[in-house]
């Protein structure tokens, strides 16, 4: 297991990091299955522009499909990486299944943070985590990025010439990609005859609007039952003892009565 420091370091530097086989087989194999089993329960369709990918399908708000889901947001490998780049008090953004089938072409360059509106460049306020289902090749559209790009002053445009400068990150099933929130990329040409899986896992700061909304998304009663660290990641917390907050409370609090919160209005003499 790699360090964390070690790996936000390198995400600081160039843009990305690689957590080679972090994940075990047998749970890969599960995921696979359960994914499977929500694509065609739900018949998610294919996509409808270049961006969404016309062979490819986005099976949405994981957490809420299967509690099998439940383990990825705060896999032991991940996590505390994850928080060396944004900081403990993160959220869960979104949690998505992406299925590139045979065919399908490449994706056009960008970056996840661009709907935040914020000058660039600056210090991450995302991160993703793309988990490797399937082993990422070239020939299987591996997500292609731009190293360092993170340090650009905007987000990729369409003049932009981004493919000479881009980079596939080719890695075995088991693997995960974590990338700064500002780096250029996109899913690459899938020229195979199998699809490419994947599970996103992606992450904002805990005082940004979360891309799904999870405590909609997500009925309470379920949330309830999470490991307390995966309640907190989709927003029943606090940042800094302030953000987020119901009646002085922790939103917590509405989960587990007894729980005990650290609100800023202690601190303040």
């Amino acid at each position: 297991m790699r360090d964390p420091e070690d790996a936000a370091a390198d995400v600081a530097g160039q843009g990305y990091s690689i957590l080679e086989r972090v994940i075990a087989a047998e749970e890969i194999d599960h995921l696979t299955s359960r994914v499977d089993l929500a694509l065609d329960a739900l018949e998610v369709p294919y996509g409808t522009n270049e961006f969404l990918g016309t062979r490819t399908r986005r099976l949405f708000n994981l957490l809420a499909r299967d509690a099998a889901f439940t383990r990825v947001p705060i896999h032991e490998a991940i996590l505390p990486v994850v928080e060396a780049i944004l900081d403990a008090e993160c959220l869960l953004s979104s949690l998505t299944a992406i299925e590139m089938n045979p065919g399908e072409t490449a994706q056009p360059a960008h970056a996840d943070d661009g709907s935040f509106g914020l000058s660039k460049p600056h210090d991450p306020i995302s991160c993703t985590a793309i988990w490797a289902l399937t082993d990422f090749t070239l020939e299987h559209g591996a997500t292609e990025v731009v190293p360092g790009s993170q340090r650009e002053d905007h987000s990729p445009r369409r003049e932009d010439r981004w493919t000479p400068a881009r980079k596939p990150v080719t890695m075995p099933a088991g693997s995960v990609l974590l990338y700064h929130g500002s780096l250029w990329h996109g899913g690459g040409a899938n020229q195979s005859d199998e699809r490419r899986l994947a599970i996103v896992a992606n992450y904002c700061a805990g005082w940004v609007r979360q891309e799904e909304c999870q405590l909609l998304a997500l009925p309470r009663d379920q949330v309830a039952a999470f490991p307390g660290r995966l309640r907190r990641l989709v927003g029943y917390s606090t940042y800094r003892g302030l953000l987020g907050h119901v009646d002085q409370q922790d939103p917590e609090v509405l989960l587990d009565p007894e729980i005990e919160t650290d609100m800023v209005w202690k601190k303040i003499r």
